[in-house]
């Protein structure tokens, strides 16, 4: 049964759709693509990963029921088009990404939660909604998505989902636990970009013959 989700939890899904669709609106300008992709990428972006986790909880797909949330993305996609491009240079689109990715996961593990999902899954709705929409903007561009790099990213979204339902479950409270998950799923994200942090890749056991001989 669903559950009204509290102001705090209802910021994080703003603020996690508006990320993600400046961050496809970015990766569209990058690539000199029309306004028309711009406002396709900043769609499927931003409403990806939620579009997603709704389907797999039988809830209302959230963007098909309320029309500004798309309204909201080609407006961000508009934005981007017309403002000077020195606005959006650097490593934005990433930084952005991170706080999409940090709020989002939250966000999807609350609403999961509040559809009655037990706590294991409602942890993975929270990495799908805070993954999928980067992961689908990327497929899109045709550029390699961070999803099969060894950069921390899913690990970042695991974290945030799992710090607010470990601070849910011991009493303390819905903003408090959404605070912090989010940063510190933005503190590990924002780690990665800066430091290139990654998790150790498979190696097989020709692979650790072949290495011996260098040590």
């Amino acid at each position: 049964m669903k559950a009204d989700l509290p102001s705090i939890i209802a910021l994080a899904d703003v603020a996690g759709i508006g990320v993600f669709a400046l961050t496809g609106a970015l990766m569209a300008v990058r690539l000199r693509q029309t306004l028309v992709t711009a406002g396709f990428f900043a769609l499927v972006t931003g409403v990806g990963g939620g579009s997603v986790r709704d389907l797999l909880i039988g809830a209302p797909v959230f963007w098909i029921q309320d029309g500004a949330v798309a309204a909201v993305c080609i407006a961000i996609a508009l934005l981007v088009w017309v403002t000077p491009e020195r606005w959006w240079q650097g490593r934005l689109l990433e930084w952005a990404d991170a706080v999409g990715l940090a709020a989002y996961s939250v966000f999807g593990t609350a609403k999961a939660t509040s559809w009655g999902v037990p706590v294991v899954p409602a942890l993975l709705m929270g990495v799908i909604t805070g993954c999928v929409g980067g992961i689908i903007r990327d497929m899109l561009a045709g550029v390699p998505s961070i999803i099969i790099r060894p950069e921390i990213y899913v690990t970042a979204a695991a974290l945030a989902s799992g710090l607010y339902l470990l601070l849910i479950w011991i009493g303390a409270g819905t903003a408090v636990a959404a605070i912090a998950g989010a940063a510190a799923g933005f503190a590990l994200r924002g780690a990665a970009i800066r430091w290139s942090l990654a998790l150790p890749v498979y190696r097989g056991r020709d692979d650790q013959r072949a290495g011996r001989g260098h040590f």
